[in-house]
């Protein structure tokens, strides 16, 4: 299960109260595209702002109407107390894994954030990915950490960050992580701008923020990649700069996801928790004009 694409949706709000009927809409979408995997609850689902039992409804919908499509739920929460019960509404839900990510107010030691995961994964009956997200948690893992959160039980994946650029630098980031893996802890790339070129270095999925909205465009680049077609991966992910030059000016793509999802009419508008603002007009109209270029409207 944990490989191939998987798209992580938005959870829009209307009028600051879950738009449940929009998260069904786009949950279907990524089933009729034909993702691996739905990652319900992940940074792009702005988990961190939901109370547990907005989580809980938005974990029982992805798996009702995944049809069948493997549901991946983030149980992310600055208490382990709190965390547990994200994880046994997930799993009541139908979750087929966990994500997890060290959320804290107060720094994280890295003990801290082992003895999270071995909390976790003692007390659950699904696979749990890890959350590395840096740029979210403001927590930096490490290989070694890795290495020892890994060797749990029940640690089904690791989702890093961004690989390097140039492709044998890439290369051999990915194997210095994979070397200290067990053999069955897959590992996936995130930060779309960088997903050709993680998955060409050995990466076994991609965990995407682009695909939980249009999943066409990173179903593309993973073709490509699976075809054993690194040039087209790369023209692919080259085409769609302009859409990673607005995640980067935007502090990543959540903002600029969901002005998509409101420009084409899967979400309604202000669809972010406050007090997120998300994009203004001129903004948005640069949104649209990039989609527009694109061609990615459908």
């Amino acid at each position: 299960m944990f490989t191939g694409l998987s798209a992580f949706p938005l959870t829009p709000l209307r009028h600051d109260e879950l738009d449940e009927s929009a998260f069904i809409g786009l949950v279907e979408r990524l089933v009729a595209a034909g993702v691996d995997s739905i990652t319900a609850l992940g940074s792009t689902g702005s988990y961190a702002y939901l109370d547990r039992e907005e989580r809980a409804r938005v974990a029982r919908a992805a798996v009702a109407h995944a049809g069948g499509v493997p549901v991946f739920v983030g149980i992310g929460a600055t208490r382990t107390s709190q965390v547990m019960a994200h994880a046994e509404a997930a799993q009541e839900a139908g979750a087929a894994g966990l994500l997890l990510a060290p959320v804290s107010y107060q720094p994280l030691t890295e003990e801290d954030v082992f003895e999270l995961f071995r909390t976790v994964t003692r007390n659950s009956s699904v696979p749990v990915i890890v959350y590395d997200n840096p740029r979210t948690t403001r927590f930096t893992f490490t290989t070694e950490l890795y290495a020892r959160i890994a060797a749990l039980e029940g640690i089904a994946s690791i989702k890093i960050p961004g690989v390097p650029a140039d492709p044998e630098a890439a290369r051999t980031h990915v194997q210095q992580i994979r070397d200290v893996l067990p053999a069955e802890v897959t590992l996936g790339v995130s930060g779309d701008a960088h997903a050709a070129d993680g998955l060409l270095a050995g990466c076994d999925a991609w965990y995407s923020v682009i695909a939980g909205t249009l999943p066409e465009a990173a179903l593309r680049i993973v073709r490509a990649v699976r075809q054993s077609s690194p040039a087209e991966a790369w023209a692919e992910s080259q085409r769609l700069a302009p859409l990673w030059n607005l995640f980067a000016r935007h502090g990543g793509g959540i903002r600029v996801m969901a002005a998509v999802a409101e420009q084409l009419g899967l979400a309604q508008e202000s669809s972010l928790p406050l007090p997120l603002l998300g994009l203004t007009e001129d903004q948005r109209a640069e949104v649209a004009q990039v989609i527009e270029e694109l061609g990615l409207k459908i």
